[in-house]
């Protein structure tokens, strides 16, 4: 069998998996952009991350499944169009751009950058954020040293933002991967927060090597809003 040959039997076979993934067919049927949506879910039903009233940031938000449940979980509370309301604040950020989602501010920018982060800061108003979640993960070269870099240097960006700005009591929900790099993260995790769970949703893929890792209450001496 040829390259191409095997390709097309490779997208096949996705494909299939894909139209006959019940989570697809779900989120079809209740108007998620993406599968994702339950990944999150199972995540906020675990650990009780979410409540009326919290300032959330969606880190590589596109294409918007986990804002589109973070403004169904926080139904009435949430902010009107501008995404900045009395009570919940949703901000969503990602290099892609997004098809707006009523009540999430979404900036399109690349986290990486300064500029992303000084419009993102600026869009909080010096409010104290309660959840962080980051779905953000590189394009995968498929060169495992290089990859792993690649995510760990995003993950990193994602605690540094979540330890300056989240509350004593705010949470951390990021991506990561299984394989090389997964134990430093770990431990970076465990360098910043005082209690620090990995979970894999049932609505991720068996075969993925994708985890989340969730960092509860930011320790002092890394949260400027508790060591100030």
């Amino acid at each position: 069998m040829n390259v191409k040959s095997r390709s097309k039997k490779v997208n096949k076979a996705w494909l299939h998996d894909h139209l006959n993934d019940p989570y697809v067919r779900r989120a079809q049927a209740e108007g998620y952009r993406s599968r994702a949506a339950y990944k999150l879910a199972e995540i906020d039903e675990a650990f009780r991350l979410l409540r009326p009233g919290h300032t959330v940031v969606d880190l590589g938000a596109a294409p918007g499944a986990w804002s589109q449940y973070l403004r169904r979980r926080l139904g009435a509370e949430a902010a009107g169009p501008g995404g900045v309301g009395p009570r919940t604040t949703l901000l969503a950020l990602d290099l892609l751009p997004m098809e707006p989602i009523d009540g999430v501010l979404f900036l399109q920018g690349d986290f990486r950058e300064d500029e992303s982060l000084r419009a993102l800061e600026a869009a909080l108003r010096g409010r104290p954020v309660d959840v962080v979640i980051s779905d953000m993960a590189p394009n995968l070269s498929g060169v495992a040293s290089a990859d792993a870099a690649r995510m760990a240097d995003l993950v990193e960006l994602a605690v540094d933002f979540a330890e300056r700005h989240l509350r004593p009591d705010g949470v951390l929900v990021a991506k990561v991967f299984h394989g090389s790099g997964y134990s430093q993260l770990v431990e970076r995790f465990k360098r910043s927060f005082r209690l620090v769970k990995p979970h894999k949703p049932k609505a991720s893929r068996a075969r993925s090597a994708e985890t989340f890792l969730v960092g509860i209450g930011p320790k002092a001496e890394a949260n400027p809003r508790q060591s100030a």
